[in-house]
Formats: structure tokens, sequence, C-alpha cells
């Protein structure tokens, strides 16, 4: 690893957020190439498809592989053979696999020394860093929240699921003693993100993050980072598990 600029890392994902990411990296001065070929071909097994993409993944010059794929069975799949190649992996939520699978590719990575994260990047800002110091062990608390975005549905995932996902993420972060109100999510609708905080039917507190301009996904970024050298990192494929829980 090179401490001056970073591990290197693999995108996974040729999309717009997938370009956003490899640019972000760039941008911080990473190593950053995406990767090609992964595709299980017509005649390949499915063991051949996984030792393939292991080999790939071992070729790289890669530290971590970054995910910016959606939700499916391939997800593990690229999850067990990043694991076995030696890289630690980043996934975009929202994580939608079974508790056992999750332990499974938990286990997989304390078995490796390797770090698996869910990039919740919104739990990154500030009041909700704030919101974690005064809140997180208070009782009587009910979170609540909405996500609306002008844009329409482009990757088949749910409202509730793609945006609901980070809503719950916050609250899963900053004040996990609290109850559930509301979230309200939808695609093609006026742009709303908010998040708040009631007490005996009073608002303790709220965060309108629409317009933040906070540099979220470089924190995310280094949190990452700084966890392969044993600091903390609380957004593991376990905390991505109980959001899917909780949303479901």
């Amino acid at each position: 690893m090179n401490k001056a600029n970073g591990p290197a890392y693999l995108v996974v994902g040729r999309g717009s957020w997938g370009t956003r990411i490899h640019g972000m990296l760039a941008s911080e001065g990473r190593r950053v190439e995406f990767a090609s070929g992964l595709r299980r071909a017509t005649s390949e097994s499915s063991a051949a498809h996984e030792s393939r993409l292991v080999q790939t993944f071992s070729d790289s010059a890669a530290q971590i592989v970054w995910l910016c794929v959606p939700p499916g069975v391939h997800v593990p799949m690229l999850i067990r053979a990043a694991f076995a190649a030696g890289l630690h992996v980043i996934v975009e939520k929202p994580w939608v696999y079974s508790r056992e699978e999750t332990t499974l590719l938990q286990e997989s990575a304390a078995r490796a020394g390797l770090k698996g994260g869910v990039h919740f990047e919104y739990c990154m800002l500030s009041e909700i860093e704030n919101w974690r110091r005064k809140y997180e062990q208070e009782n009587g608390l009910e979170f609540g929240g909405v996500f609306n975005v002008h844009a329409g549905d482009h990757l088949g995932i749910s409202a509730m699921q793609n945006l609901g996902s980070h809503l719950v993420a916050m609250r899963e972060y900053a004040v996990p003693q609290s109850g559930l109100s509301e979230i309200r999510c939808g695609y093609e609708l006026a742009d709303q993100r908010m998040v708040w905080l009631d007490s005996d039917k009073k608002r303790v507190a709220s965060i309108d993050f629409l317009s933040s301009k906070e540099c979220i996904v470089q924190r995310f970024l280094a949190r990452f980072e700084n966890s392969l050298d044993g600091k903390p990192f609380p957004f593991d494929f376990a905390f991505g598990q109980r959001v899917n829980e909780n949303l479901r």
C-alpha cells in the first residue's frame, strides 16, 4: 500500500455512479481503474466463472474493490471472489442479503483479515455525527425521514430500498435506541431530503440535507481506509443487514 496516495482501487461498474466513484477516487489521488471482462460467458459454469473472477482480482494492482453495481445474486459472488483474491470490498447500498449469507461473508472477511463495507455516505454528515454524540444512548426518541427525488427508477430498485436505506442507516448509526415513526420515499417527486427526531410528540432536532455541500463520500473513503490500520468502522455487512431488516 502506498501510504502517500492511499491504496489502489478497482471499480466494478461503468454506469453513472461507477464513473462518479472512479472520478472521486482519482481526484483524491488514488490509483484507480475499471474492472473489465467480469460477465459470465454463456458456456462458463458458475464455479469456473467465480474462479476466473478470483484470478482477475488477483492480477489487478488493487487492494480494494468498489462494487458500483445494483444488488443481486452477483454481489455476494463478487465479494467472495475479492476476498479469495485478498482484496478489501466496498459495496453500494442497499444491502438486501439474508442474515445467514451476511454472516458467512463477514466470517470470510475475518478469516482473511480483510474489511467489507457498505457505502452509506449520508451517515458522514456533520449533523448526523452531532446526533450520534448527543443522542446515541437516549431513549424515548422517534425517528422520521423523507427522501424524494425528481428522477425516475433507473435501477429497478424500490424507492424504499434505494432511498429509504439511507434514512434508516442514519438512524441505525446515530440514534439506534430511537423508534421508527415515519419513512417516506419516492421517485418522480419534488426533491426533499430530511430526517428528524421527536420526543413526546415534539420536534427535538431535524436535518435538511437536500443542499448539503459536504464531502461525505470522501469522508466515507477516509473512514474505510483508516479501518485498514485497525481504526473502528461501523458500516460493515452486518450493519447493512440490520438496515435492511428495519426497512422490511
